[in-house]
């Protein structure tokens, strides 16, 4: 997994850590700018989180959990990426804001999204 992110952001690098914590190998690139790479990987920007990652064939876009990635390798759903958009409370490298329900969204080639997962309560 390759994970973009800018060189300012913590939150980005708790991500990272939940994700190797979960046995992933991410390779980190730093960038001024993410909005190319989201559109290179096609995430729009409405579903923009603070990094996105590419794995396989998909991009993902923010805060998702491992469990969530492990699932859409898993079950390779017609998509472009997984987004969980803004930077949810409680969600992987977002721990210290709280805690608040949020969802995953699958994103299609179209740009439409679906919940994919629910955290949190959501």
């Amino acid at each position: 997994m390759t994970a973009y992110k800018t060189p300012w952001c913590g939150c980005c690098d708790g991500w990272v850590a939940h994700m190797r914590a979960a046995g992933w190998t991410v390779e980190v690139v730093e960038r001024e700018d993410l909005a190319p790479v989201r559109a290179r990987y096609g995430v729009p920007d409405r579903y923009a989180g603070c990094h996105t990652a590419v794995v396989g064939a998909y991009a993902v876009e923010g805060h998702v959990p491992a469990s969530d990635v492990a699932r859409l390798l898993r079950d390779q759903p017609q998509a472009v990426a997984l987004a969980a958009p803004g930077m949810p409370a409680g969600s992987p490298g977002m721990e210290a804001a709280g805690r608040q329900p949020y969802v995953t969204l699958l994103i299609d080639r179209r740009g439409q999204a679906t919940v994919f997962g629910r955290h949190n309560g959501a």
